[in-house]
């Protein structure tokens, strides 16, 4: 048998470069190597989300840019989280036999307790248990992560290890598969691709969208004039085109030191490299968008597939807890 995969995407509407080089491209790989299950993860994106009347929309659109970039329902279990109401039963489960030392510990609590300091709220300590919880209620045995992510994994595994000392080996340990992507910095130069910080291109704008942010970003801040001498290993638009036009990146290295190249020119050239790296998908995700239903249509599916494994995984759990 494969073993099974698991990740999930937080609902922010639609995805933009970041998301797709650092994630969706390598789940899109991944479903033929192993038993996927993927998930909009809808009640983590609570516990910092205040107003929730876009939320639908963003779960919408989200999982039509997942679906247009090459994710399959028969090839992977695509559903929304909340749709599988184990989950919650799980997240209380595995909240009896959690410290809440190792919760407070956690750094992305810290940080988002800081930009949240008017909603620090029980969800928000909670979820690295909810997140251990949407991995073992599908027994996966591989999570994809970056290295920023491991400490949050490794939390998940001594979860693991203190529910199988309680009641019985329950739960595999979920090894990370570690993503070799670099974070991708957005257009500013500065910070990590984000729709929060307006510096992002999401993948299903149009062509002159595309090209209009392009040419906003922020390249090599010492390069005042067009003949000073830039210094690609600091410039951002440089490394958006190792992804999108990695045939001209030996040569554009030393046009670029040499100011044979221009901003610009540069800037120009990567427009047209993602607009035509992305033609496919765009053009795939309008004749989804067009088909009544189907979005709808590919969650419904994918919440009943996952509902089958999630209901065995409980019933072993009460058993083994003593609840049944």
């Amino acid at each position: 048998m494969k073993k099974r995969v698991f990740s999930g995407v937080r609902p922010t509407g639609r995805l933009h470069i970041g998301n797709y080089l650092g994630a969706i491209k390598n789940y899109v790989a991944l479903q033929g190597e192993f038993d996927c299950v993927y998930c909009v993860v809808d009640l983590h994106a609570l516990t910092t989300l205040e107003d929730t009347a876009l939320l639908q929309s963003n779960i919408r659109e989200g999982m039509l840019d997942m679906l247009a970039a090459g994710l399959d329902p028969q090839k992977a279990v695509i559903f929304v989280q909340s749709h599988v109401p184990e989950i919650n039963e799980l997240f209380t489960l595995l909240g009896m036999v959690t410290p809440l030392g190792w919760l407070m510990r956690v750094p992305t609590f810290k940080e988002k307790a800081r930009m949240h300091p008017q909603n620090v709220n029980y969800g928000l300590v909670g979820y690295p248990v909810m997140m251990t919880a949407d991995i073992v209620l599908y027994k996966a045995d591989v999570v994809p992560v970056g290295e920023d992510q491991l400490p949050h994994l490794e939390l998940a595994r001594e979860i693991v290890r203190r529910f199988n000392e309680h009641f019985g080996d329950t739960f595999p340990e979920p090894q990370a598969r570690l993503t070799t992507f670099p974070m991708v910095v957005g257009l500013d130069g500065q910070s990590k691709m984000s729709k929060s910080l307006n510096n992002h291109i999401e993948i299903a704008a149009t062509a002159e969208e595309t090209t209009k942010k392009i040419m906003s970003a922020v390249t090599d801040p010492a390069r005042k004039l067009r003949s000073d001498p830039g210094h690609p290993e600091v410039c951002n638009v440089f490394k958006l085109r190792r992804h999108f036009e990695p045939e001209v990146i030996a040569s554009l290295d030393a046009d670029c030191r040499t100011a044979k190249i221009g901003c610009v020119d540069c800037k120009k050239s990567l427009a047209a490299a993602v607009n035509n790296y992305f033609a496919p998908l765009r053009a795939r995700r309008a004749e989804l968008a067009a088909i009544p239903g189907y979005v709808e249509e590919v969650m419904a599916d994918g919440a009943r597939q996952a509902r089958v494994i999630a209901c065995r995984t409980m019933e072993e759990v009460k058993k083994k807890m003593g609840l049944i």
